[in-house]
């Protein structure tokens, strides 16, 4: 006996095919791929996309910025896996628009006026009533009641054992079921319109026309073509860069392993940009003035850009993103850290670099100067400082981590009473060594009165871009500048004038009829400079400053007694550096600053950066002196043909949520025949049934209403 399998094969993949279109179609399987899509958005707008890809090193670490990158996660939106995602929910709305559209259709046609009057008892909402009117005449005035209030009605006459029956069909609310179609049709046509102006189209062209992401340098003009897409491009979405007086025709479109240039039908040049701020230093407006150039015609069309309010030229807009430096000059002096380091100045622009030399010789260390930034406002809280009631430091003090605290932390602490003042212009800056590490510096120009009573220079360093700035401050001088305090620091480094300091110290500070008591102090005062200036190379301790002084006591001095011999040693510090002060201005031939307030309080800020000089990571401070600024507009230009679509697929979904939510579908039947032996049709008898699409609270009011209307029923009939 032969039994054949084609035909068990046919029908199982029939079935299975059947079984696929059904769950693909399902809308368990829509609200899944909606929930994964919904995880990516919120990956993708937590985690910055395209980045370089060392920030996420530095952020995730080697192996978790890996895993991350192998699945994508860095450009989530144009990942295969979210594309896929993408595809197959436009694939599944398809086909459950196809499988009820039909059905849907069909029943828009149908008033069901073939429903059986026995069919009626079943319906939860239903009445019957004797009509003093023929059916005919009946079906005819609730026809046209029914009509009156919306409804649409389609009348079937029936012949009964009493005589000629009419069933009056009517129903409203088919806006109802359009609703679903809209809102599945909103669907696709909004993920169509993210394809389309997504990164599909580039990459497809990147896989078809051999076109790879540049992650080299140098001039734009200079990338190859294989890195350049077509002024033809269907779809992108990049930025353009233009400084003032300058124009751009060429976007950049960044990926996730470099960059790809659009070329565009038109430069872009900027006249003017224009940027107003609030008084908190937060942007108010930024706009630019542009002129668009047509490459082909030669044509010119000015515009003005700003936020929210875009130029469009040939189907490509151009929105205002941001705004940056354009490569502004600046003038730069060198501040020395270090005693051994000259002054000098420099030039350079915004962007660019300058080579350095640490040393002399062939084995001098070669730095990089890189200006990184140039902020023309600051504005800066500078309300409720800490320290006494008249803003003096206690430098006796010798905690260097509360001092470090102080003293290199925020330009700007936190305070419950803020006052917000513009305190100038700031230079940003790294310098890179050979190895190329770099650290990031942040300079203000100007002197700032930070609540010390005494105007400070600001000079932030931090070792990477994650961490905040810390600010050492470096008070001005009598002149506002920083010479005061620099001479006082090369006096401290040099032996003689600390000698010559020390020997004025003890014999102002004890009775020159004390002579053995002055020659022990001159020794203690000695030693104790020696140790601030780092220069006491038996005192068995490193570093210098207060940190020195620190570690001096607590390997000389018991515990007990520590306390008391650092307030002494402190004092005799405090001292001698006074007298230091003076004798480095008359050596500069200045006259001698009166022994007031504000020279104590310059002390004091003097006496902390003295000693937090030690732990500036740089031979050399660049202090802002001159600059000549040019702004730049950072521009998104896109070209978004699916843009139109996603509109469409906007209005359709609002539609359609509005009316599967607002609009309620509703039938109504009326049965009427004649009643037996009430004469020639003179009564007839009517049963009403209503069915709706979902129950609401007012459904029983409803149709209580439509039996008073219908019927003639008075409200306190049953």
């Amino acid at each position: 006996m032969t039994v054949s399998t084609q035909g068990l094969e046919v029908s199982f993949g029939s079935r299975a095919w059947r079984s696929a279109v059904e769950l693909v179609s399902s809308m368990r399987f829509a609200i899944s791929l909606l929930t994964v899509i919904c995880i990516a958005s919120v990956i993708g707008t937590v985690l910055k996309q395209h980045e370089p890809y060392p920030n996420y090193v530095n952020q995730f670490g080697p192996f978790w910025a890996e895993v991350f990158r192998s699945i994508d996660l860095y450009s989530v939106y144009s990942a295969w896996w979210f594309l896929l995602i993408l595809a197959f929910l436009v694939l599944s709305t398809s086909l459950c628009i196809a499988r009820n559209t039909p059905k849907i259709l069909s029943d828009l046609r149908s008033y069901k006026e073939d429903l059986r009057e026995t069919s009626l008892q079943a319906f939860h909402h239903r009445a019957e009533a004797l009509l003093p009117e023929p059916p005919q005449t009946a079906a005819e005035r609730i026809g046209r009641q029914l009509v009156q209030e919306g409804w649409r009605v389609r009348l079937q006459p029936r012949e009964t054992a009493h005589g000629p029956g009419v069933m009056v069909a009517a129903k409203a609310g088919q806006a109802n079921k359009l609703g679903y179609l809209a809102a599945h049709s909103a669907i696709v046509l909004i993920c169509l319109g993210g394809l389309l102006d997504g990164d599909l189209i580039v990459r497809a062209q990147m896989l078809l026309n051999g076109k790879t992401p540049y992650n080299g340098g140098g001039l734009i003009s200079d990338v190859p073509a294989q890195h350049r897409l077509s002024e033809r491009n269907p779809t992108f979405r990049g930025n353009l860069f233009v400084a003032e007086g300058t124009s751009g025709d060429t976007a950049i479109l960044s990926q996730s392993d470099g960059i790809l240039l659009q070329e565009l039908p038109f430069a872009v040049e900027l006249k003017k940009f224009v940027v107003e701020y609030y008084e908190t230093g937060m942007p108010k407006l930024f706009a630019s003035d542009i002129v668009i150039h047509d490459k082909a015609t030669g044509e010119k069309q000015e515009a003005r850009v700003e936020v929210n309010h875009p130029a469009s030229y040939k189907g490509i807009e151009i929105y205002q993103s941001s705004f940056d430096d354009g490569g502004s000059r600046v003038k730069l002096k060198a501040i020395p850290m270090r005693a051994a380091t000259r002054p000098f100045e420099i030039e350079g622009v915004i962007g660019g670099k300058s080579q350095l030399q640490k040393g002399q010789g062939d084995d001098a260390e070669k730095l990089t100067l890189e200006y990184t930034g140039l902020r023309v406002i600051n504005v800066e809280n500078l309300g409720g400082r800490e320290g006494g009631s008249d803003g003096a430091v206690d430098v006796r003090k010798v905690d260097l981590q509360s001092t470090l605290a102080r003293h290199l932390g925020s330009g700007s602490k936190p305070s419950a009473n803020k006052t917000l003042r513009n305190v100038g212009p700031s230079i940003s800056y790294k310098l890179r060594d050979a190895s190329g590490q770099a650290r990031e510096f942040n300079n203000y120009m100007l002197p700032i009165d930070a609540g010390d009573g005494v105007p400070v220079f600001l000079l932030g360093v931090r070792e990477t871009p994650a961490e905040p700035m810390r600010y050492l401050r470096i008070p001005a001088d009598d002149q506002g500048s920083m010479d005061g305090f620099l001479r006082l620091r090369d006096a401290l480094a040099d032996p003689a004038m600390r000698a010559e300091a020390v020997r004025r110290y003890a014999a102002r500070a004890v009775d020159p009829a004390q002579p053995q008591v002055a020659r022990q102090l001159e020794v203690s005062a000695a030693r104790t400079l020696a140790l601030f200036a780092g220069a006491d190379p038996q005192a068995g301790t490193r570093g210098a400053g207060l940190q020195a002084i620190s570690d001096f006591l607590e390997a000389n001095v018991p515990e007990p007694e520590r306390e008391r011999a650092g307030e002494v040693l402190l004092r005799i510090l405090n001292g001698s550096l006074f007298e230091l002060q003076a004798l480095a201005r008359e050596r500069a031939g200045l006259a001698p600053l009166p022994a007031d307030d504000a020279l104590r309080r310059y002390m004091n800020l003097a006496v902390l950066a003295l000693s937090d000089l030690a732990f500036y990571p740089a031979p050399m401070a660049f202090q802002l002196v001159d600059f000549q600024q040019v702004q730049a507009s950072v521009f998104q230009v896109a070209r978004a043909p699916g843009k139109a679509v996603v509109y469409l697929g906007c209005a359709l979904l609002i539609i359609g949520v509005f009316a599967m939510l607002y609009v309620r579908e509703r039938r109504l039947w009326v049965w009427l025949e004649p009643v037996a032996g009430a004469g020639e049709g003179a009564q007839s008898r009517a049963r009403i049934a209503m069915s709706t699409h979902r129950r609401m609270l007012d459904t029983d009011r409803i149709f209580d209403d439509l039996q008073r209307k219908l019927l003639n029923r008075k409200d306190d009939q049953p």
